[in-house]
């Protein structure tokens, strides 16, 4: 073979190997549609999904967010730094990063919390600077690690918000197109924060976010990485992104062509009327996670097939099936066609610690031979959780500030910020629940006349420790924990003397209205202070009952 050619057929092949292992059939309910008919069709066929636990996270994304061309190694969209994978452990320094951020919808106990199609691992720093900011292109950085930028939005982006998250170059089709999933499979949600969405369209996403996402997923094609990473998603969760496999999807619900009518493409055409088999598939491996000793764990696979001629037959066999249970032993013919599939559960009701596993194994319908799944599963000890120590609010600015506590000494899942929000008359106006993988969580509605406190717990296998010390943070940005170290303030002209026993750290200086003024590490006895003529409020870290200060 001449070299020309074998350079031409090494191109196809490659190629032709890089194409998403799409299910014959899989596309077939949204072919022909238009519109908004078309969009609800993807919903219903993406929207029911074997959901996650969070805590197999890390154990799903060595298959789904690994190098291709090192598995060890992990691919993090968010920064340059090289991490490599430990197990089922978290890796240091990163985060599960939720890129659709959790707080739109408002909510954890939802499939849209452990959705692999938009749950990324994330370094750590770089999750913290993007916030919950909307994405878009960024004029002014506040943070750039070389990968993520987070700043001020160009003219005409941001949806009201100050701040935006701009990815690499890289990577910007990749989060548009997750944004294009999360829009339909979830797009029955009520929002929260409507940067980039809306309550009042079937277009679920907001007009600039739309020329946003539509610009960034033209100029970023699909890549091997996206490929191969919905491949590993459809054998764990058993669904897809659409706007992977099929990359002018978008463009009939959102785009240029708008209204016309979608035809499958290649790798979704209609099968000749044999019955199939859609998912779970052979390939499928499902990861229940682990579960305390004395608990059950319960995980829905939907079954989905095509022209199945009668009833399916379902049963778990091998290993330690007898740890796990499903509640029937037969699925409807027409349950298992339609678009939805049928929900099976399987519960894991671990009798020891330790890993066990059993295989699904699915027949009949007139299929040819069966289809089977592996299921795995890991009991562990009843966790032990510490009680933890919160810490003052820090970066108390107008209505911003940021809750903190010390990191539990035991593995955690995740940590709940417990907050309360009182009036000024002290009724309590609201009653909310926070969660993060960090020691630390932002808040921005403190407003005029409030008090907030918050308690800090963490999190393990459905078990939570008791609630941490209270915190209070007050709009003016005095409340805390009072004095135990004595501090007095002398007011002259030009400033303030220091008289203290012993050293003070922390010390901070702000206006009436909460504006702050200054920070000083430590002062110490006899320490002036330059301040110009005003009205002042100041409190050190160990002395937090705050005092006034005039300066004429």
């Amino acid at each position: 073979m001449k070299l020309k050619n074998i350079i031409l057929f090494i191109a196809i092949s490659v190629a032709l190997g890089a194409k998403a292992s799409v299910p014959v059939g899989y596309y077939s309910s949204i072919d022909g549609k238009r519109g908004q008919d078309l969009k609800n069709a993807v919903h219903q066929l993406i929207k029911n999904h074997t959901v996650m636990t969070y805590s197999s996270l890390w154990y799903h994304f060595q298959s789904t967010d690994c190098r291709l061309d090192n598995r060890n190694q992990v691919w993090d969209m968010y920064s340059n730094i090289t991490r490599y994978f430990r197990g089922s452990s978290a890796v240091s320094g990163m985060n599960r990063e939720h890129s659709f951020p959790k707080s739109w919808w408002g909510g954890t106990q939802v499939d849209a919390y452990t959705d692999l199609n938009h749950l990324y691992p994330s370094d750590g720093d770089a999750n913290l600077a993007k916030n919950n900011y909307p994405l878009g292109e960024v004029s002014s950085a506040s943070f750039n690690n070389g990968c993520t930028k987070v700043g001020t939005p160009v003219a005409g982006q941001g949806g009201g918000c100050a701040t935006v998250f701009e990815p690499d170059d890289e990577y910007k089709g990749d989060f548009a197109r997750t944004y294009f999933y999360m829009a339909t499979c979830y797009q029955d949600y009520i929002w929260k924060y409507t940067y980039m969405v809306t309550n009042s369209s079937w277009l679920t996403l907001n007009q600039w976010s739309i020329n946003l996402l539509l610009k960034w997923a033209r100029q970023d094609p699909v890549s091997d990485k996206e490929v191969a990473r919905n491949d590993a998603v459809y054998k764990i969760q058993n669904n897809r992104n659409p706007f992977i496999d099929n990359p002018l999807l978008a463009e009939y619900i959102w785009g240029d062509r708008q209204g016309e009518a979608f035809i499958v493409g290649e790798g979704g055409e209609e099968p000749q009327g044999d019955p199939i088999l859609i998912t779970p598939n052979l390939e499928t491996v499902i990861e229940m996670g682990e579960v305390a000793l004395g608990k059950s764990l319960t995980m829905t696979i939907y079954v989905k097939g095509k022209y199945l001629k009668e009833n399916l037959s379902v049963l778990l066999f091998r290993d330690d099936f007898r740890m796990f249970s499903i509640p029937v032993n037969s699925i409807p013919r027409n349950v298992a066609n339609s678009e939805e599939g049928y929900p099976l559960q399987v519960t894991y009701t671990p009798t020891a610690i330790g890993s066990h596993k059993c295989r699904l194994l699915i027949y009949d319908g007139g299929l040819t031979g069966s289809y089977g799944a592996d299921i795995s599963a890991h009991c562990v000890p009843v966790p032990s959780l510490s009680t933890l120590n919160a810490l003052p609010a820090t970066d108390i600015e107008g209505q911003n500030y940021v809750a903190h506590w010390e990191a539990a000494p035991e593995t955690v899942d995740y940590y709940i910020v417990n907050r309360i929000v009182y009036d000024d008359h002290n009724n309590i106006v609201s009653s909310d629940q926070f969660s993060t993988d960090d020691t630390s969580y932002p808040f921005d509605d403190l407003m005029p006349g409030q008090t907030h406190t918050y308690t800090v717990q963490s999190y393990r296998l459905g078990y939570t420790s008791t609630p941490s010390n209270v915190i209070t943070v007050a709009y003016s940005a005095i409340n805390g924990v009072e004095a135990d170290i004595p501090i007095a303030f002398i007011p002259t002209n030009g400033g303030v003397l220091i008289k203290c026993s012993e050293p003070h750290y922390g010390v901070d200086i702000f206006t009436t209205s909460g504006q702050h003024v200054k920070h000083l590490d430590v002062v110490n006895n006899d320490d002036f202070i330059y301040l110009p003529q005003g009205i002042y409020i100041m409190r050190s870290a160990s002395a937090r009952k705050p005092q006034k200060l005039v300066i004429r």
